[in-house]
């Protein structure tokens, strides 16, 4: 039967996470007594007590543990409580315990103080009368560690480790489980019975060992249920008379085990357990699992030196796990310094992640990789596309605030990427600001899971005896196809792509105080040659005109008394000071062009064209030009570089005709790409095409000052003016056949071409786009 459980308004969480460690009862093979110290009265004790003292539970309660127990052996116990806030070192004390006459009952005396500061004592039966020998517990871990020491192969280590632990045990069947990164477990080495059905090598799901009894697991080191089909036993009062709560019993050997979980052991036919746990770095990484058909019972000593075998075998374990990822890592350390010396060196630090070898592929073992920052990202190796990783860059933003963010299978958090699983069903994704981000990608690898029983039916809804989950009936092999999923990412590769993050952000932030810096030195030095400018063409300005008066004046008092030569050289140096002037006037007018601070408006074309014409006026009149436009635009410009761009192009039309009548065309076109094409097309002289982008450079002339006058600044100033209004210019000519001036001017103007990306001086990440 199917359950809608969110229709029904189940909290399924809820009913996964029982809170196990403040059960009210413990296995009935030991009694439990909860103590108030200092003179250990008895605050709770588990029902199952008659059997033993002969004294009814109710009876026992709030009444001192001496009444029960031989005093002798109390004060014993007493001086050694007090003595140590460890109590495993008095664990476990022989206690006898007369039932009627002279017949007693030897007890294991198990102590612990639980997280609430109660004391608390478990009395097991003891199999021996007296402890084992230090010496037996010796032999008994030694004849393990050297069988161990014999093999270097971490799967044949995990072999050795569930054969000696059945051989010290004698359970039926011992496995060693490893969880994975997604809390699913898997059966890495097993030793059993023949005629037991095998488990190696399959997966279980992470339901099977629900998050509160991994807690457990991780505080305990060891887990014992002798007998899976036992009567749990209640704690009398099932409320601590003090606290008001259950009592916490999170370190309890005898705690017993929930239904689910006891049904869980006799679906697999489990009549007894005994689990090992196996930490890690304060997680649960495994555990070793003992299972035997029928019950059984462990005393403390061999669960003591099982503890022991786990905690140093798994210490080996870690070891060898690390020796095994040690080659890979110190590779990974190469890669990530050759790429942190890379964008060191190169002007832009998204060249030295991709342009050379090794290169950031390397460095995740990924197939594809992008650098994403601002609207731009670059992209190695296999990715995809431009709209998809933009998309995903947006998810990522608005979905991860980790430093770090990964995942095999990336359709499972983010649905759209299964149109690209091809090539990224695994991401490895670091954020290096708010906006930006280094990503690397695997593609989708079909795999075949095996599974102990369905993964998905792991827990079905009882509602038999009130509303609870049970674990499935089935643990035979249930084989499943994953897809959109790639291979898993290594801890070592998501650790040193968390290395790269802090060497690009460290490279990142040098280059933009460089890039500030060398911006206020270019601001500086444009502000001195402006100001230099200016007083130069100022201050050349008056005694330029002194010397022409007075080369006029010398010339109008003196006209009767010159030669031809001296009239001559006059003329040379009036023709000098005119040019300087021209020049100096050039200058100045270059200088003014400036590419901020200038407020665009709207601007009629029409009218910035008749104020050029007007001002070449007696020019025009004098070579007869003819001169034509078709209608024009309005623009956003600045209307005064506007009238000196026409003023230069029409001027330099005028200077450099032909013999033949001169004809001169203005027109106007709107482009694909949102601007205006505009041209000036004249039947002059023309140039070589080779000179095209010459004739733009300051002071570079094609021509001899003498045939040609100027100062070769006209067409620099036109060119400035163009890239002012962030638009192109640029000359189609031939020898002969007239010139073609073509210039464009965004439709919005500079703002807007700003608002689309062009790229600016100051832009930090501007290569990388």
């Amino acid at each position: 039967m199917v359950i809608d459980f969110q229709a029904q308004g189940i909290d399924i969480i809820r009913l996964k996470e029982p809170a196990i460690h403040t059960f009210n009862q413990i296995q009935p093979h030991g009694i439990l007594i909860v103590l108030a110290e200092p003179d250990l009265t008895i605050l709770q004790i588990s029902s199952n007590a008659i059997a033993t003292f002969g004294i009814a539970a109710e009876h026992m309660l709030q009444r001192p543990l001496s009444e029960f127990i031989d005093p002798f052996q109390l004060e014993r116990i007493q001086t050694g409580l007090t003595a140590t806030e460890d109590l495993d070192i008095i664990n476990p004390v022989k206690l006898w315990v007369r039932k009627k006459g002279d017949e007693y009952s030897v007890f294991d005396g198990i102590f612990h103080r639980n997280v609430e500061g109660f004391l608390i004592l478990e009395l097991e039966p003891a199999i021996a009368q007296e402890n084992i020998p230090f010496l037996s517990f010796y032999h008994l871990a030694r004849a393990s560690i050297n069988r161990l020491e014999e093999t270097s192969n971490l799967r044949e280590f995990c072999q050795i480790i569930v054969q000696e632990v059945r051989n010290v045990t004698g359970f039926d069947r011992v496995m060693l489980y490893k969880f994975d990164n997604d809390g699913h477990g898997s059966v890495i080495a097993e030793e059993k019975l023949d005629s037991m059905e095998p488990y190696l090598g399959l997966h279980f799901p992470e339901s099977d060992i629900p998050r509160p009894a991994r807690k457990l697991f991780a505080s305990n080191w060891i887990r014992l249920i002798p007998d899976s089909h036992c009567e749990p036993v209640t704690l009398v009062p099932a409320i601590n008379p003090i606290s008001k709560e259950p009592t916490e019993l999170t370190n309890s050997i005898l705690r017993s085990a929930a239904a689910c979980h006891f049904e869980y052991l006799h679906n697999m036919g489990v009549g007894a357990s005994l689990t090992i746990s196996l930490i890690k770095d304060q997680k649960l990484w495994g555990l070793i699992a003992c299972h035997h058909q029928t019950p059984m019972y462990v005393s403390y000593e061999l669960r003591k030196a099982c503890e022991f075998l786990g905690r140093m075998v798994f210490s080996e374990i870690a070891s060898r796990e690390e020796t095994e990822d040690f080659a890979y890592r110190r590779q990974l350390t190469y890669v990530q310094s050759a790429l942190v010396e890379y964008m060191s060196q190169e002007e832009n630090f998204v060249d030295g992640l991709i342009k050379h070898k090794p290169n950031l592929l390397n460095l995740a073992n990924a197939q594809g990789a992008a650098i994403c920052f601002g609207n731009t990202c670059t992209t190695i190796g296999k990715t995809p596309t431009a709209e998809d990783l933009n998309l995903l860059v947006q998810w990522l933003k608005n979905n991860v605030q980790e430093e770090v963010f990964y995942t095999d299978s990336l359709a499972q958090v983010y649905p759209d990427a299964e149109r690209f699983k091809h090539v990224a069903s695994g991401l490895l994704a670091i954020p290096i600001s708010k906006r930006n981000y280094v990503l690397w990608f695997r593609p989708e690898v079909i795999q075949t899971v095996n599974w102990g029983g369905d993964p998905h039916n792991a827990y079905e809804l009882n509602q038999e005896n009130g509303l609870r989950l049970c674990p499935r009936k089935s643990f035979q092999l249930w084989q499943e196809t994953v897809s959109l999923t790639s291979l898993p990412w290594k801890q070592v590769e998501i650790k040193a792509a968390l290395e790269l993050r802090k060497a690009i952000v460290n490279i990142v932030l040098r280059q933009a105080d460089e890039l500030a810096q060398l911006a206020a030195d270019l601001e500086r030095s444009n502000a001195e040659l402006k100001k230099f400018a200016y007083v130069a063409s100022h201050d050349l300005q008056e005694p330029l005109n002194q010397v022409a008066n007075y080369v006029q004046l010398l010339e109008m008092r003196y006209q009767a008394q010159l030669d031809a030569d001296a009239k001559e050289f006059i003329n040379f140096a009036v023709e000098g000071v005119s040019l300087m002037q021209t020049l100096i006037d050039d200058v100045l007018a270059y200088s003014k062009v400036e590419m901020q601070g200038v407020e665009f408006e709207l601007t009629e074309v029409d009218t910035a064209l008749d104020r050029a014409l007007g001002n070449l006026r007696q020019r025009i009149t004098e070579s007869g030009s003819k001169i034509s436009r078709d209608p024009l635009p309005t623009v956003m410009a600045d209307s005064t570089q506007l009238m000196q761009l026409f003023q230069n192009l029409i001027g330099n039309a005028i200077k450099f005709r032909s013999d033949k009548p001169l004809e001169i065309h203005i027109s106007a076109q709107r482009q694909e790409e949102d601007e205006w094409l505009f041209a000036v097309r004249d039947n002059g002289m023309g140039i070589e095409p080779q000179f095209s982008d010459r004739i733009f450079v300051i002071f570079q002339r094609l021509h001899p000052r003498d045939e040609y006058p100027g100062t070769g600044m006209g067409l620099a100033i036109c060119k400035k003016i163009v890239e002012c209004h962030r638009g192109r210019i640029w000359v189609e000519s031939q020898l002969g056949a007239g010139a073609t001036f073509y210039f464009t001017l965004p439709v919005g103007g500079r703002d807007r071409e700003r608002r689309n990306g062009r790229k600016t001086q100051n832009d930090l990440f501007g290569r990388g786009q």
